[in-house]
């Protein structure tokens, strides 16, 4: 692991994050939802007036985490670079929106917020702000961690999966 890749990936996760808090306004207009992930976390923090700000602390040191992992992980990543954040985003977001039932059931603000499970307009919602995050940071990502440069190098292989005799040779 390396550790300027990791801080740059949380960096890359923090801003994405802070452009999803940012957006949230109008996407809760636009979607005709008042789901908040600010709100969701501040109020499981605290019960005070001090909620925005707990929540937002909460959100950006989620997104930091996610960003620095995802910088470990992209050469691994499958597929073009411009979707590999987006995908592991969307793969994050499918398998964790099923814990709405739980939040929606024990959140000690379940009654103040507004309700997940079976919420079809909170579900899209949610699909927009994962795919927001993703491509944001995966093209800041991109650009704090240079491509290619701490990247595995390509194989050459032929279609049989024993390589490439022009190169084995020295005559390409």
């Amino acid at each position: 692991m390396d550790l300027k890749r990791s801080v740059n990936g949380a960096i890359a996760g923090a801003v994405a994050t802070g452009v999803w808090a940012a957006q949230q306004p109008a996407d809760k207009r636009a979607f005709g939802s008042g789901y908040d992930d600010v709100e969701l976390l501040g109020k499981l923090i605290t019960r005070t007036g001090a909620w925005p700000a707990a929540g937002l602390a909460a959100h950006l040191a989620n997104g930091a985490t996610f960003g620095a992992a995802y910088a470990q992980l992209r050469p691994f990543l499958p597929g073009p670079l411009v979707v590999r954040a987006a995908t592991l985003a969307m793969a994050e977001h499918l398998a964790l929106y099923p814990l709405g039932r739980l939040s929606d059931r024990f959140h000690p603000a379940r009654k103040e917020l507004t309700p997940l499970w079976g919420n079809r307009r909170a579900f899209a919602q949610a699909t927009w702000r994962h795919l927001l995050f993703g491509l944001v940071l995966g093209e800041i990502e991109r650009r704090l961690n240079v491509e290619g440069a701490d990247e595995p190098p390509e194989v050459p292989a032929s279609s049989n999966g024993h390589g490439n005799i022009e190169v084995a040779v020295g005559t390409a």
